[in-house]
């Protein structure tokens, strides 16, 4: 019987409070799980606006612990309730002066399993991230879950290949991108990077964009989220880019062994050929 794993994602607009806004993603993840999805992922800092446009010190009033803070524990909550895995991206506070950009992930039966921190900051204009956000000092860790073997990579690490590829060797079969990107900065990007990534490391990535228009900039947050496979296709039509939107998809995870055994990418490496890639 094929291994097909019905998986979801949520692209959102801000609601203006944080209680509103969770409170939206549980009923989008209700209906997800009517749906018979058994996976899903939440946009970069979900529960907050994307603050980053702006660099001010209010802004880290966001922040909370992970995974004792409120959001985790009540996305712990939500997991046991729908008996979905949850990704769960939020701004996390470690200590005082320790932030990072942080994706918490939750088992089905409701069990924090770990997180991610983001690894590349950036800092350019729109994308403030390194007044609020220390580099991540976890790793490229891959979660073993009721669904698979589930990693994740934030937003501006798309753009570089080295993350994608250790969580390819680390066992990921399929990759969350929690990201807020908007139109007139990378929107050509956005349906190039995250299909060659899936195609290069074969696996299945999911891109979740925010969408719409935020109180704290002029960013134009265009959506178009998607799942995308290890031939690097798109599982079924992409998001609107204007709307919210809860995509639900069927990912044949049996698809990921027959791509690595007819594309032979992980057996041709050269790993004893690449010690420069990593030079300062």
């Amino acid at each position: 019987m094929a291994n097909v794993v019905r998986a979801a994602l949520v692209q959102a607009t801000w609601t203006g409070d944080t209680e509103s806004m969770v409170a939206k993603h549980e009923e989008h993840a209700r209906e997800a799980a009517r749906r018979g999805a058994r996976v899903i992922g939440f946009q970069e800092v979900f529960n907050a606006p994307y603050f980053c446009q702006v660099q001010e010190p209010e802004h880290y009033r966001w922040a909370e612990p992970v995974p004792d803070g409120p959001t985790v524990r009540r996305m712990q909550e939500l997991a046991r309730e729908t008996g979905m895995v949850i990704v769960v991206p939020v701004f996390e506070i470690e200590q005082s002066g320790f932030y990072y950009n942080t994706a918490a992930v939750i088992d089905a039966d409701g069990t924090y399993l770990g997180k991610y921190r983001k690894h590349h900051i950036p800092q350019v204009k729109g994308f403030w991230e390194k007044y609020y956000f220390k580099p991540g000092n976890l790793g490229w860790p891959v979660f073993d879950t009721a669904v698979g073997k589930v990693g994740v990579y934030i937003c501006y690490d798309r753009h570089f290949p080295e993350g994608w590829r250790q969580l390819g060797l680390n066992g990921a079969q399929l990759v969350y991108n929690p990201s807020a990107t908007h139109r007139g900065l990378s929107s050509y990007l956005w349906q190039l990077e995250q299909p060659a990534a899936a195609v290069a490391n074969e696996y299945f990535v999911a891109a979740i964009n925010r969408v719409g228009q935020e109180e704290y900039g002029d960013n134009d947050f265009y959506g178009t989220s998607y799942f995308v496979n290890p031939r690097g296709q798109f599982v079924g039509d992409v998001a609107s880019d204007k709307d919210e939107e809860l995509l639900v998809r069927d990912l044949d995870f049996d698809l990921i062994e027959e791509v690595r055994q007819q594309w032979a990418f992980y057996r041709d490496r050269r790993p004893d050929a690449y010690e420069g890639l990593v030079q300062p």
